[in-house]
């Protein structure tokens, strides 16, 4: 096959690439250039798709023997990553850019651009297998490796993109073992850290970002009752199940810790209660796709098991597609269908905005991206209702 290997400087990427060429494939390698400003030098694990990484990728390409090109992405990365980071924080919910990143840029418009000159496929080196059922159809399933599994970030690709999709890692046991491939190849990445946080704001300051991107404007934290409690610099600052940079001026009757429960970016405040008022029953949203065929009993119901983070626990749950306005509370477009997700145990700190990837053992049956949740324990009568 003719390959497009995305090859972001890093030792995962780069074995990928390798082990393709060594299977006798037709291999080109490729770096996304995804900011115009893009920092020289990377701090430690800290940020990706530096200059740095750029000649990493180009070093790796080089060591195969491979063509390698920089596609610039950078405004496409701008308009539907970063912009839409912002515009979900402004509106209350809490995002996760590397899902977006996947679902918009590396498996839509580079597999769009790749498909158009002639590629097969577009490999990474994400940690997720590819494998086919009785009648051929491919299926996105974790990778061999638990602890370096991947798939959660993956669970928004479509059957027609996993049909040009290759994860050359996917059996890999452990990562020891890529660094120690990476090693015996002569690739100069292998000791290279894991780059970790998002990737456009490689400080780690998401609060700091946000304000300067944002604005920050000064507003009141709420308890469940609705009375004052608190005050803050920005209610972007804030995510659901949040404890720690509260700073409560009253403390909780009880003495114990209060989490964030709810941001409501329209009245600038912020409602914290009880870690058990996190506690949450059903997940619904309107914006789901399915990795691979469907479930053929999405409207009766389905037993499956749902993730809400990407390094979370499984739980098991039922599952169904239903008209918007069906469950109390949509807030679905008329005329839109839902996922509804109700897990068998509540589970804590579950955010709109937030990403919940559905499994049927180790197959990614689809994902839904969360636009609202139903408490497991009702809220007092006496909270006030959002403006």
């Amino acid at each position: 096959m003719r390959i497009l290997a995305a090859m972001s400087g890093g030792v995962d990427s780069a074995v990928a690439a390798a082990r393709l060429v060594e299977a006798g494939h037709d291999v080109v390698g490729v770096h996304l250039a995804l900011s115009r400003n893009r920092g020289t030098l990377r701090t430690g694990s800290r940020g990706c798709c530096t200059v740095e990484d750029a000649l990493d990728a180009r070093r790796a390409a080089n060591l195969l023997g491979i063509p390698f090109y920089v596609w610039d992405f950078s405004e496409r990365f701008a308009d539907d990553v970063v912009d839409d980071f912002i515009s979900e924080y402004a509106a209350g919910r809490t995002p996760n850019p590397c899902l977006r990143c996947n679902e918009r840029i590396k498996f839509a418009a580079v597999l769009e651009k790749a498909l158009a000159l002639g590629f097969d496929a577009v490999a990474t080196g994400h940690y997720a297998e590819i494998r086919e059922d009785a009648a051929g159809h491919r299926e996105l399933h974790r990778a061999a490796a638990w602890a370096k599994d991947q798939s959660y970030v993956l669970g928004v690709l479509t059957a027609a993109q996993l049909d040009h999709a290759v994860f050359p890692l996917g059996a890999t046991p452990s990562k020891d073992e890529v660094r120690a491939e990476a090693a015996a190849r002569g690739l100069t990445v292998a000791a290279k850290p894991d780059s970790y946080d998002i990737c456009f704001i490689p400080d780690g300051d998401t609060r700091g970002w946000l304000a300067d991107k944002m604005g920050a404007e000064p507003g009141e934290i709420l308890d469940q009752s609705g009375a004052k409690v608190g005050t803050h610099a920005g209610a972007h600052a804030f995510t659901v199940g949040q404890r720690k940079g509260l700073n409560l001026g009253v403390p909780a009757p009880d003495g114990r810790p209060r989490f964030v429960l709810e941001v409501r970016p329209s009245s600038n405040q912020v409602v914290v209660g009880p870690k058990e008022a996190l506690a949450v029953a059903e997940l619904a949203g309107a914006r789901f796709s399915w990795a691979g065929q469907p479930p053929v009993d999405a409207e009766a119901g389905f037993a499956c098991q749902v993730q809400v983070r990407a390094h979370g626990e499984p739980v098991p749950a039922m599952a169904r597609v239903v008209d918007a306005g069906v469950d109390a509370g949509s807030a679905a477009a008329a005329g839109a269908r839902e996922l509804v997700i109700r897990p068998e145990a509540a589970l804590d700190g579950v955010a709109p905005g937030q990403s919940a990837v559905v499994y049927v053992g180790t197959r990614v049956l689809g994902q839904v991206t969360i636009d609202r949740t139903v408490s497991a324990a009702p809220l007092p009568a006496a909270l006030p209702v959002p403006v």
